[in-house]
C-alpha cells in the first residue's frame, strides 16, 4: 500500500519528512508486529502529529495522564478500547496491562491500518514499570504467529516528552531493545519555518520571537495574542512576563524541569541553569559559580544535556573542553530576565522590568541567538551561495595568533564536505563572523577574517576555496557591498538573507 494513501492534513504544518516516515511505517505490508518510538520536548507537536495520523488511519489513540493511578488508568484505557470497538463503556472488565494491550492490538487489527498509539508513556511507567516487559512478550508472541499474506500486522507507536525515559526504552538490556523500527525524535521548527508558522511579517520581530520561544509550535496557541507584529515589547510583556498567562516563563521553566523524573533537586538545577546563562561554560566554572566542587555538578549537567536543556559545543578545529550553553530559549529568558526580577514581575511591573532588561536581552539573548541562526543558515541554506556547495560540519573555533599573543574567536566555521572535526590539515569551506550590534559591518570586519584565514593556512589547513562570510543584523557599509560584488570569496548575509527575503 503506498504511503500516499495517508495524505498529511492541511493543519499539520511542515513535518513532511516525519509524516512520510510514519506513514511508511504504518503502510508496510509485513504481517509481523512493528514498534515505533516518538519522543520530543514538550510543545514540539508530537501529540498533534500522532492524533492526525490516527485520525487519517482510523487508528486507536490513547494518552496517559500524569496524576492518574494504575487501576484508574487501566479502566480508562479499557473503556477507550471498548469505544473503538463500538462497545459501551465498562463492557471490558480488564484487570491488568497485558489484557489491555493485547485487546487494544486485537481491536486495531480489524482496521485497514492497524495502528495503536500510546501517548505520554512515561506517565504510565511511573506506576506500571512492567509495561515494556509485557510489550516484549506480546511482540515476540505475535512475531511467531505472523502469517504470510495476512496483511499488515499491528503497528504500535509509543510517545513521550520525558526524553531520558523514552531514550532508555531501547538501550542496554531493556526489554524493547532491538525491536523498534522507528525511533523518531521530533525537534522544533527551524527559524524560517517558525516565522511562517507564526505568520510574522517583520524578520527582526521573527528573530526576537524565536530567541525567546524557539521553534516549538505549541507556544503559538497560548502566546499568539496579541500578535508579535503588533509590537514585540507589548507582546512580550503580555506573554512571557505575565504571571497570568500559560506561557509565563517562570511557570513554563518549572514545568519543563518537572518533565524529567530524575530532576528532583530543583534549586540545584535552577542555580546551574542560571550560572550557564550568565556565562559559566565549563563544569569547573559552573561549580565555582555555585561554590561547589566540579564533581558535584557533573551528574546534573548530564541530566540537563540528555533532556535537551543544555548542549556541549565542541570546537570544530581544536581538541579542548566543550563549551556548555543553554539550548532552551524559554529557560534562558527566565534565568536572565524573569527570575532576577520575579517579585517585581509578579507585582505587575512587567513593562518596567522589560525596559530595564533591554541591555541584557540584546547582549546575552539576541546576540548569541543571532550567531546560532548564522550557523543554522550555513548548515541549511547557504549551499547555493557557496562555490563548493553543501558544506560539512559547522560550528565555532578559536584560532591562535602567536605574533599578537592572542586568540581569535570565530563565530561560524564550516569545513568542506567529507572533512572531520578536529582533524589536522582540514579543508575549510567558510569562515564567518556574526554580529547583532547596531553598527553596520565594514571592511575592517572583512580584514579580520582575512587575517584569521592566513593564520589557518600557516597552521596547515587548506584555505583554497574558503569563503569569508559576514552576518549582520543591521546590514553593511556601501564600500563592503561594492567589494563583495567583485569577489567570489565574500558572502554578505543580512537578516532578510537569513530569512530567505
Amino acid at each position: 500500500m503506498p504511503s500516499g494513501v495517508l495524505v498529511k492534513p492541511g493543519d499539520v504544518v511542515d513535518r513532511d519528512r516525519e509524516w512520510g516516515l510514519l506513514t511508511d511505517f504504518l503502510t508496510d505490508p509485513d504481517p509481523a508486529m512493528r514498534l515505533g518510538i516518538v519522543s520530543g520536548r514538550r510543545r514540539h507537536g508530537k501529540s498533534y502529529l500522532l492524533q492526525a495520523l490516527s485520525e487519517q488511519a482510523g487508528g486507536l489513540y490513547m494518552t496517559a495522564v500524569r496524576e492518574e493511578g494504575r487501576l484508574p488508568a487501566i479502566q480508562r484505557f479499557a473503556d477507550t478500547v471498548a469505544a473503538h470497538a463500538g462497545l459501551r463503556a465498562g463492557s471490558l472488565r480488564l484487570t491488568d496491562w497485558r489484557d489491555v494491550l493485547a485487546s487494544a492490538l486485537d481491536v486495531t487489527s480489524r482496521s485497514t491500518y492497524p495502528l495503536l498509539v500510546i501517548d505520554e508513556l512515561p506517565y504510565l511507567l511511573q506506576h506500571s514499570p512492567e509495561i515494556p516487559g509485557l510489550l516484549q512478550q506480546i511482540y515476540d508472541e505475535r512475531q511467531r504467529r505472523a502469517a504470510p499474506g495476512a496483511g499488515p500486522g499491528p503497528r504500535l507507536i509509543m510517545c513521550g516528552s520525558a526524553l531520558s525515559v523514552m531514550h532508555e526504552l531501547l538501550s542496554g538490556t531493556k526489554p524493547l531493545r532491538g525491536r523498534a523500527v522507528v525511533d523518531l525524535r521530533l525537534g522544533p521548527f527551524d527559524y524560517r519555518d517558525s516565522r511562517a508558522f507564526w505568520q510574522i511579517d517583520d524578520p527582526q520581530t521573527a528573530l526576537k520571537v524565536h530567541a525567546v520561544l524557539g521553534g516549538a509550535p505549541g507556544y503559538r496557541s497560548v502566546a499568539a495574542r496579541p500578535h508579535p507584529d503588533g509590537g514585540f515589547d507589548t507582546w512580550l510583556s503580555r506573554t512571557l512576563l505575565d504571571p497570568g498567562r500559560a506561557v509565563y516563563s517562570r511557570a513554563e521553566t518549572e514545568y519543563l524541569l518537572r518533565e524529567d523524573p530524575r530532576i528532583t533537586q530543583h534549586t540545584l538545577y535552577y542555580d546551574i541553569l542560571t550560572a550557564i546563562a550568565q556565562g559559566a561554560t565549563t563544569p569547573s566554572k559552573i561549580g565555582a559559580a555555585l561554590e561547589r566542587p566540579r564533581n558535584a555538578v557533573a551528574h546534573p549537567l548530564g541530566v540537563l544535556e540528555s533532556t535537551g536543556y543544555i548542549r556541549r559545543e565542541q570546537d570544530i578545529l581544536r581538541t579542548r573542553h566543550p563549551v556548555i550553553t543553554l539550548a532552551d530559549p524559554v529557560i534562558r529568558f527566565n534565568q536572565l530576565i524573569t527570575l532576577p526580577q520575579a517579585a517585581a514581575v509578579e507585582q505587575g511591573f512587567a513593562e518596567q522590568v522589560w525596559q530595564q532588561a533591554a541591555p541584557t536581552f540584546n547582549s546575552k539573548i539576541v546576540g548569541p541567538h543571532f550567531e546560532d541562526l548564522a550557523r543554522d543558515f550555513t548548515r541549511r541554506y547557504a549551499h547555493p551561495l557557496l562555490p563548493g556547495g553543501l558544506p560539512g560540519p559547522v560550528g565555532t573555533t578559536e584560532v591562535a595568533d602567536p605574533a599578537a599573543r592572542t586568540k581569535h574567536e570565530v563565530d561560524v566555521i564550516a569545513l568542506a564536505a567529507g572533512e572531520r572535526p578536529q582533524s589536522p590539515r582540514t579543508r575549510i569551506a567558510l569562515l564567518g563572523e556574526a554580529k547583532a550590534t547596531a553598527a553596520r559591518r565594514g571592511t575592517g570586519d572583512l580584514q579580520r577574517l582575512e587575517h584569521i584565514r592566513t593564520l589557518l593556512a600557516d597552521q596547515g589547513h587548506d584555505i583554497t576555496g574558503t569563503v569569508l562570510a559576514l552576518y549582520s543584523l543591521h546590514g553593511f557599509y556601501p564600500d563592503l557591498i561594492e567589494l563583495a560584488d567583485h569577489r567570489e570569496d565574500i558572502l554578505l548575509a543580512d537578516l532578510p538573507t537569513l530569512y530567505g527575503r
